[in-house]
């Protein structure tokens, strides 16, 4: 039912798209207290709480394009796109030594994968969803041409190493909460975080360069612009120092498009498992 949906909504303009999804936008902000509680205070900790009303209509957008960006033909996909400083990534892929991409919860995520397996095969790190409905579409509409999924498991590590090893590339969201015993607390806009070990991890067993990716919204539906950023942030020597590296990079990338961050995502929680660190409730 869910896949015939998203395959009817994928023939209507991105325009219709992101028009509809600005009205849900507000919509899930004014009918849901803990959603709306979220937002503003992820916002306002991080500085951004101005962009308040355009982040409501840019989440709203999110959710909407996923029909096009999954189900529409992928040449259509694709003519949306314009794309700054790939040269940063040709130069990488020609040096044979892997790439590790990195893209945060901003923009639209989904479609900077599809768009660099267009140009070299891609490993993308993915939790499944808990769903089982749900795995059909999104696994089918991610592993499309040559995108291929590595489950976030131990054998999926294992074969993104491999690829890296073999001078491919892999992406992995960065921002996403890890499981239990696979991150450390590191500050995110001044706060906490229970923050991945696993990039630096890959960039430092494969000596692979880590390069930043997202996919800015442009307005009025006019598509998205694609860009690729060197990382250049002091790693450190310890897992701690690394991650808040990572997440600092990830704080500058935000500072470019704030509105278009994905707020709601509960990026303070506490994994069972873990013991919170002092003065994190974990329930923002």
């Amino acid at each position: 039912m869910l896949v015939t949906l998203f395959r009817l909504l994928s023939v209507l303009p991105l325009s219709a798209l992101h028009a509809i999804g600005s009205a849900l936008g507000w919509l899930v902000y004014l009918a849901s207290p803990s959603y709306r509680r979220r937002l503003k205070d992820n916002m306002a900790r991080a500085g951004f709480g101005n962009h308040l009303p355009s982040a409501i209509r840019e989440a709203g957008k999110n959710i909407l394009e996923l029909p096009f960006i999954w189900c529409a033909e992928q040449d259509r996909v694709l003519n949306t796109v314009q794309v700054d400083n790939w040269d940063v990534v040709q130069t990488a892929l020609d040096a044979k030594r892997g790439i590790v991409f990195l893209t945060p919860h901003l923009g639209c995520f989904e479609i900077t994968a599809q768009y660099v397996a267009t140009r070299t095969p891609l490993t993308v790190m993915y939790r499944p969803p808990r769903k089982q409905a749900l795995k059909p579409l999104i696994e089918g509409a991610r592993a499309r041409g040559d995108l291929r999924l590595a489950p976030a498991t131990l054998s999926g590590v294992r074969t993104l190493l491999k690829v890296l090893r073999q001078g491919g590339p892999i992406g992995i969201l960065p921002d996403q909460v890890p499981q239990n015993g696979e991150g450390v607390w590191a500050d995110f806009f001044g706060k906490p975080a229970y923050t991945m070990t696993l990039p630096a991890k890959m960039h430092q067993m494969s000596g692979s360069p880590i390069i930043l990716t997202y996919a800015e919204r442009l307005p009025r539906g006019a598509g998205f612009l694609l860009r690729f950023i060197p990382f250049d942030e002091p790693m450190g020597g310890s897992a701690e120092e690394q991650a808040r590296a990572i997440n600092i990079a990830m704080e500058k990338l935000i500072a470019r498009c704030p509105a278009q961050y994905f707020w709601s995502y509960n990026r303070y929680k506490v994994p069972e498992g873990i013991a919170a660190p002092p003065g994190n409730t974990g329930n923002l």
